[in-house]
């Protein structure tokens, strides 16, 4: 293993880098101009708390800017090595991590942590904390999956489709399209209505709620970009539903 990889790993350079990446955020988040869309959100949003504020992603960096001081929050971060100093930087934003992530079908739910997450997720909904998740899986991307709904659904908790975006800001030519905001940028931050998830469900029924999540995202996304008179990134081509990548 190279010296870069060993010094990746170690637990002091990890704390030193998601020290330095949640200071960036709130050196992104002072410094902008950021608009909230509808003004009235938190009035209409607070009430329902906790809720399950659902994003894309590449969403990960800026998300947490929609979260106002008050509100308790975890977030389901994923057991990779980046996953780890998403879960370091969040915890200095004051965000508690939950790991864990789907497996697109494959049987590695055990593996991936999915299982534990989903408990750990509705532990902290039952607790009142705010849960934030991305609803599409792990490679393919903006394609709602069915374990944000099955969330909902177990937790009773309504989904809040959600995008924070920012006009100056660094695209990563990633399978998801990940952005983050640089300093002194215009930004918007679009909340969805609120979706709830009835407690039984059908096949029928369980695609239908998933494509209101996948149309609710994509609505929100549109709207945030085009409040700041930029183009999405991530955004589908016509005709189509998601994106995929091979692992």
């Amino acid at each position: 293993m190279g010296l870069l990889k060993r010094l990746g790993r170690s637990r002091p350079v990890q704390e030193a880098i998601g020290f330095l990446l949640a200071g960036y955020l709130g050196l992104v988040r002072r410094t902008g101009r950021f608009v909230m869309e509808p003004a009235d959100a938190y009035d209409r949003i607070g009430p329902q708390m906790p809720v399950i504020a659902a994003m894309w992603h590449g969403q990960h960096f800026m998300i947490h800017f929609a979260r106002r001081p008050q509100d308790r929050a975890a977030s389901l971060v994923s057991r990779s090595g980046d996953g780890e100093l998403n879960a370091i930087a969040l915890r200095y934003l004051g965000i508690r991590a939950i790991r864990g992530s789907g497996d697109r079908g494959r049987g590695r739910l055990r593996e991936k942590g999915g299982a534990a997450a989903l408990r750990g997720m509705l532990k902290a909904l039952d607790a009142g904390e705010m849960v934030v998740m991305t609803a599409d899986v792990p490679k393919v991307s903006r394609r709602a999956g069915e374990g944000i709904i099955t969330l909902a659904r177990l937790s009773r908790r309504p989904i809040v489709p959600v995008a924070v975006v920012a006009s100056r800001r660094k695209d990563f030519d990633s399978w998801d399209k990940a952005s983050i905001g640089l300093p002194f940028s215009k930004g918007a931050m679009v909340l969805g209505d609120p979706i709830t998830v009835p407690r039984e469900l059908d096949a029928e029924s369980a695609e239908r709620y998933r494509k209101q999540v996948e149309e609710g995202l994509d609505a929100v996304h549109a709207r945030a970009y085009a409040l700041i008179g930029s183009s999405d990134p991530g955004a589908k081509s016509p005709g189509t539903s998601q994106t995929a990548e091979a692992p």
